[in-house]
């Protein structure tokens, strides 16, 4: 047995269990494991399941024992990645959109002004005569520029979150959660 509390050791320094712990919890597990070979007992009866994963058993007394933090299940490790999928996408799709908008200029606006100017001439003859010239101006730009800039700016931010949220998801799974 003493190469079951050996793995166990092997997975605390890993875990970073401090010395100190690991030597106290080292010998609490010989301890248990030679007095129920001294009764009869196998090792599966007083370990359990651990008895055949000496790395899952030596994480979970410690999580136990409050020196590391506590494993999360599988189903609440995998749901923080899907909502930072979704985000993503999300974000990803609004800059898509954006950028596509702003490109094509679409939709387009056509602002029509009309300029009609009067002027008072006189004639050879002496007589005032009232022509009036008429001018159009056309004037064409995108409807949605301010908004689609807007939603750009904001697409690029949210890309920015995302990346910050999926470095520090990274970092902060707990030793033994899956990718």
């Amino acid at each position: 047995m003493s190469d079951f509390v050996e793995q166990c050791r092997r997975e605390w320094r890993r875990l970073g269990v401090p010395d100190p712990l690991a030597d106290e919890m080292a010998a609490d597990l010989t301890s248990d494991l030679k007095e129920a070979e001294a009764e009869g007992v196998s090792a599966e009866e007083v370990l359990g399941s651990g008895a055949f994963d000496p790395r899952s058993f030596a994480a979970s007394w410690a999580a136990e024992r409050g020196i590391i933090p506590v494993q999360t299940s599988r189903g609440s490790a995998r749901r923080r990645p899907r909502v930072l999928v979704a985000f993503t996408a999300l974000a990803a799709i609004a800059l898509i959109v954006a950028a596509a908008l702003l490109i094509t200029g679409e939709p387009k606006v056509s602002v029509a002004t009309v300029r009609t100017r009067h002027h008072l001439l006189t004639t050879p003859a002496g007589s005032l005569i009232e022509p009036h010239t008429t001018r159009a101006v056309v004037f064409h730009a995108s409807a949605a520029a301010p908004v689609e800039w807007i939603l750009l700016v904001l697409a690029i931010v949210a890309l920015g979150f995302a990346a910050w949220l999926w470095s520090s998801w990274g970092r902060s799974r707990p030793p033994g959660v899956p990718v």
